[in-house]
């Protein structure tokens, strides 16, 4: 079978979800829902598992009861090089405010890249999830037309915890 390395070989559309496995599927849905703005959604009867669908900002998140939660990992140290999500926001700011004012521990960090800044904010979910907030949307997107991907350990990145 020949390789077909260029273009869209399997002719993917879009990104459908994350699928997230929980301690509490409960605590989660309240996670998504008020910090991050998800809607719950209606989730196919069939399913014999526990678990929740929420949507938004044109993703959907797919919370998964786990069958022995006591074994999920349970991370404190946030660490922006870990598994992540991103989603870019209007408001840095806003965003910063809303993390304290509900106790959320997160990780500033920023990019320099060709006199360009992003700002990242970087905390976890209730199950230690990484969460990332950005205004990533200032860094231009630039096909690498041939050359190696580089290593992003080459920018410049400074990181800030806060409680």
């Amino acid at each position: 079978m020949k390789e077909d390395t260029t273009g869209n070989p399997l002719h993917i559309k879009s990104l459908n979800h994350i699928s997230l496995l929980c301690r509490s599927v409960e605590e989660s849905i309240s996670f998504y829902h008020n910090v991050l703005g998800f809607l719950p959604i209606r989730r196919p009867g069939s399913f014999d598992f526990d678990g929740a669908w929420l949507f938004g900002h044109g993703i959907g998140i797919h919370l998964l009861q786990s069958p022995e939660p006591e074994k999920l990992l349970k991370k404190t140290e946030i660490n922006p090089k870990d598994n992540h999500i991103s989603f870019q926001c209007e408001s840095m700011e806003a965003v910063e405010k809303k993390l304290k004012e509900l106790e959320i521990k997160y990780v500033r960090a920023v990019v320099e890249e060709g006199g360009i800044q992003v700002d990242q904010l970087f905390f976890h979910d209730p199950d230690a999830f990484m969460i990332e907030i950005c205004n990533c949307d200032s860094l231009p997107v630039v096909p690498l037309a041939g050359e190696m991907a580089r290593s992003c350990s080459r920018l410049n990145i400074r990181q800030l915890v806060h409680p």
